[in-house]
């Protein structure tokens, strides 16, 4: 049966769904464009291809389309050529649905090929050709795919494995750099020293169930070959395969880069080495700003977990099939981040310079790695991170640069220098023990800008080292803040003072700013920190709750920190304790103790859980041994809350406190 197609109802589509051929003086231009909508680069769901109708515009320049048609013997030629070339010379063959429509002048006929999307990248070998090419739409363009394109839509379509996953054909075992393996793999937690180098990469092997093998053989080779993302991480010479594996970092005194008395780095290696190197570097040179007048001369110009992202991203989430090295240039007033290959397709634009785009890896086996290694956020955190660090320390917003070839990251330098001299100096005094001192040159800044976060960070640690928590009450009160309109590092610092304070006033509004930065949408250190203060105020219960939001938020295992994990298994464990002295207390009826049992039962089996989730998650040695205690510790707890076996007769008599016992 043929489709009923609604001409209307596609020219109101979009215009990359639809290509409108008037005259068909190519018909093999319609067979490219019917293999290029059943491939469906741009995930659109297929396309139409409408042959006898032409688009324009009306007089108003509105988008207007004709519907002329073809005649009888034209519609045959095109219908039968177009059939037999998408069986034959389409592969994998297409059969697109043909459908027949009335034209605008009488006795002609629209020709509509309704083409599906399918799961296959298909080429087209056009006649007289000896090869066959493939094709994608781009915007309202038929195109070829050429480069890296084509290396996308046949990633896209797993024709082809991801670049980083894909056997290096002409290294082998003697490439790796053994130091540089040991030392990561330690670090990850999974080095064996009794698993020979070659079982390593071996295709059986996996250190994870999130990454492939290290390596493998291809088909009839007897080799062992690396992936290409393990030549990256501990490769003896990554740029002798992959030349632009390496990483340059300038520094220049001016704002431009006509300065002669500019600072360049060349950083080669392994892809964690540079990285580290890259940091130190920029910490040194670009995270300070200097004023010998001052008697604590170096201050912070930029966030450190900002710079820190940046350089991350654009070392793990590089094209390194580009021969362009990472570059980072440093200047007077700006940082600037550069990493070859363009912003992924699948990421949408506005939502990624929003920081706001869902997580897409074009080396996920290189992100694994980092994160595992405390070098990169969770997943897809990233670019948050560098955004709110950025407003949090009173930057001006980050700039991203999409390019065709490359990504670039611009931090703007602190706008305030002579602040963050002052800043420097007060924390100083505060080092020293001069807190009068402190508070009197913290105050007139403070005037300024009531509410900067750094400024009122040193305005907490005043109130915590001179005891005086009331101040944060009083300082509140005074400027009318409100939660709202500080960031949540600053709203839990100054909650968790506030619950110090004497007056009650003041630990009620402690109270109310937990819970209200407890319902925002928060990254996991700063879920650790809230959830940490409610516990100390006793709200071991909403420490529970906050921390099973994000878990129950979270896009993949991965984007959990263990710690969160071991944090709500002690409120649980807390909760559980409250129960058990509840069971114990004799006063209760019995009815409510048994409950009371089974409640602290039921906390602590879901709090021996977490700490085993815990444990299968933490790759540092030390850190599992903490929360190994944890787990002895509950289920000793279990062990005295375990239910008592049934009993015979009547119950034992309870007592009251005071006198004989009573029936």
């Amino acid at each position: 049966m043929k489709a009923k197609t609604d001409l209307k109802e596609l020219a109101a589509r979009e215009s990359e769904q639809v290509e409108w051929k008037k005259n068909v003086a190519d018909i093999e231009d319609v067979i490219r464009t019917i293999t290029a909508f059943s491939s469906d680069f741009q995930n659109m769901g297929g396309g139409y291809v409408v042959c006898g109708a032409e688009e324009s515009k009306d007089e108003y320049d509105f988008q207007k389309v004709t519907y002329p048609g073809l005649t009888s013997d034209r519609f045959k030629e095109i219908e039968g050529k177009v059939m037999s070339d998408a069986r034959e010379k389409i592969d994998p063959a297409v059969t697109p649905i043909v459908d027949e429509l009335p034209g605008e002048i009488d006795g002609q006929r629209v020709l509509v090929f309704i083409v599906p999307a399918t799961g296959y990248a298909h080429s087209y070998r056009p006649s007289g050709k000896d090869s066959a090419a493939y094709y994608v739409r781009l915007s309202r363009e038929t195109v070829e795919a050429k480069n890296g394109v084509l290396r996308e839509l046949l990633v896209r379509k797993q024709a082809l494995p991801p670049w980083d996953r894909r056997l290096s054909e002409l290294a082998g075992i003697p490439d790796v750099d053994l130091l540089a393996f040991r030392d990561v793999l330690q670090q990850v937690g999974v080095w064996n020293p009794s698993v020979a180098i070659e079982d390593y990469f071996a295709d059986s092997m996996r250190i994870s169930d999130f990454v492939p093998s290290l390596g493998g053989k291809r088909p009839l080779d007897a080799s062992i070959h690396p992936r290409n993302f393990a030549l990256l991480l501990f490769g003896k010479e990554p740029t002798r395969y992959f030349p632009g594996a390496w990483t340059k970092v300038s520094f220049y005194p001016g704002k431009d880069r006509s300065e002669q008395t500019a600072e360049r780095h060349e950083l080669t290696g392994t892809v964690v080495g540079q990285a580290k190197k890259a940091l130190e570097l920029l910490k040194t040179h670009a995270s300070t700003v200097y004023d010998k007048e001052s008697p604590e001369p170096n201050a912070s110009k930029y966030p450190e977990r900002a710079l820190q992202e940046a350089v991350i991203n654009a070392i793990v989430h590089r094209d390194y099939e580009q021969e362009e090295p990472t570059s980072i240039t440093v200047f007077a007033d700006r940082v600037e981040i550069r990493s070859p290959g363009a912003l992924p397709r699948a990421v949408n634009k506005d939502k990624f310079l929003a920081g706001q785009a869902s997580p897409s890896w074009r080396n996920q086996s290189l992100a694994y790695f980092f994160n595992k290694l405390q070098l990169a956020q969770a997943e897809g955190q990233g670019i948050p991170t560098i955004i709110r660090t950025m407003k949090q320390l009173g930057s001006p917003a980050p700039r991203f640069d999409l390019e065709d070839a490359a990504v670039t990251c611009v931090l703007p330098a602190h706008p305030r220098h002579e602040m963050m001299r002052h800043v420097a100096e007060i924390e100083r005094l505060i080092i020293q023990q001069d807190y009068d001192e402190a508070q009197s040159k913290l105050k007139p800044l403070l005037d300024e800008q009531t509410t900067n976060p750094k400024l009122l960070e040193l305005l907490v640690q005043l109130a915590s080292m001179r005891y005086r928590p009331e101040t944060i009450g009083v300082y509140v009160a005074e400027h009318q803040l409100q939660p709202q309109d500080l960031p949540t590092s600053t709203v839990y610092q100054f909650a968790e003072v506030l619950g110090q304070s004497p007056k009650s006033e003041h630990q009620q509004i402690g109270k109310l700013w937990l819970e209200h930065v407890s319902k925002r949408s928060l990254e996991g250190d700063e879920v650790k920190r809230v959830a940490f203060a409610l516990r100390k105020l006793g709200k071991d219960e909403q420490a529970v709750q906050l921390i099973s939001k994000y878990i129950s938020a979270a896009t993949s295992p991965l984007a959990v920190p263990a710690m969160l994990y071991d944090v709500r298994a002690r409120a649980k464990i807390d909760l559980a304790k409250k129960c058990m002295e509840t069971g114990r207390d004799h006063r209760i009826p019995r009815e409510r103790q048994a409950k009371a049992w089974e409640l602290c039962r039921t906390y602590l089996d879901e709090a021996e859980a977490d700490i085993i989730k815990a444990l299968e998650i933490e790759a540092r040695p030390r850190e599992k041994e903490f929360y190994e205690k944890d787990l002895e510790f509950v289920r000793i707890m279990k062990d005295q809350a375990r239910k008592p076996a049934h009993r015979e007769g009547p119950p034992p008599p309870r007592r009251t406190g005071y006198g004989r016992p009573r029936r």
